[in-house]
Formats: structure tokens, C-alpha cells, sequence
């Protein structure tokens, strides 16, 4: 499966526009991992604990997004994007979304 924040594949053209794909996957972090973060929050620095949930979110949501694509018909995404929103301290949703289309070498 091809996938592109641009609204087209070079080298490729789209053939047939299958409908929107989307994925999202809604994580929290353990308690403990959660007051680690906030602690390290006071005193500044990256915060381990929340880049690796949002890299297993991630995966998983471009994963599912993927998975609706191949149900539509589809063989690419393009133009990609990605939505966050806050669910409640310590959980969050990503949203993954893009045009499912069939596309073909030129």
C-alpha cells in the first residue's frame, strides 16, 4: 500500500477514487508512566513515555487506515493527514485519514 501526504503519487496515476480510508487508535499510559511524565514535565526535557505511546498509536491508526483502504477497493492513499485530540489526562486519540484510490504505473 502506497501512502502520500501529497495528493498524488509520481510515477503513478490514479485510476479510480475509491472513497475516504480512515484509522485511529485511542491509547492511555499506565498510571505510573503517566505521574514519570508529569514529573518530568515540571523540570522540562522530552518525555519518553508519551513518544512511545504516540509511536504505537500511530502505527496501529495508519495500520487500520490502511486495512479500510484495501476494503474499499483501494491500492494507495493520498493526500494523508493526521488529527490528535485530547480524550482526558493521560489519553489521547489519533485520527489518520486520506483519499483510498487505485492507482496505476505510468
Amino acid at each position: 500500500m502506497m501512502i502520500a501526504t501529497i495528493d498524488s503519487i509520481p510515477g503513478y496515476r490514479v485510476v479510480k477514487y475509491c472513497g475516504l480510508a480512515k484509522g485511529c487508535s485511542v491509547r492511555g499510559l499506565h498510571f505510573g508512566d503517566d505521574m514519570i511524565a508529569f514529573l518530568k514535565n515540571a523540570i522540562g526535557g522530552e518525555l519518553h513515555e508519551y513518544t512511545q505511546v504516540f509511536a504505537q498509536v500511530r502505527e496501529q491508526a495508519i495500520d487500520r487506515m490502511m486495512e479500510d483502504a484495501r476494503d474499499l477497493g483501494a491500492n494507495a492513499v493520498i493526500g494523508l493527514r493526521f488529527e490528535t485530540t485530547e480524550i482526558g489526562s493521560g489519553a489521547a486519540e489519533l485520527m489518520v485519514y486520506g483519499t483510498a484510490v487505485l492507482v496505476e504505473a505510468l
